[in-house]
């Protein structure tokens, strides 16, 4: 579960952990993120799709709730990190 955002909601994916404590807050770097780490997970297209419609229904804030409802928030990168270009 993750609480980070105030409300006890079960998390979607608690076993993904999404870098974003010291990362650039930009939200398209943080959509293209969750992307690349979707993808490294074996998600389908389509769980990508219905993330990026939740997450960019409104504004910057929505966003960031959007990752913490659906992934845990962790501040920990691989050597090999790369944000890739948000599409």
């Amino acid at each position: 579960m993750n609480a980070d955002y105030g409300e006890c909601m079960e998390t979607k994916y608690p076993k993904i952990n999404i870098p974003m404590v010291g990362e650039d807050g930009n939200a398209f770097s943080i959509l293209g993120r969750v992307k690349r780490i979707m993808r490294q997970a074996g998600l389908p297209d389509s769980e990508w799709e219905a993330f990026k419609a939740e997450a960019t229904s409104s504004d910057y804030d929505n966003v960031l709730l959007t990752v913490m409802k659906w992934f845990e928030v962790d501040n920990d990168l691989d050597d090999n990190y790369e944000d890739e270009e948000y599409e």
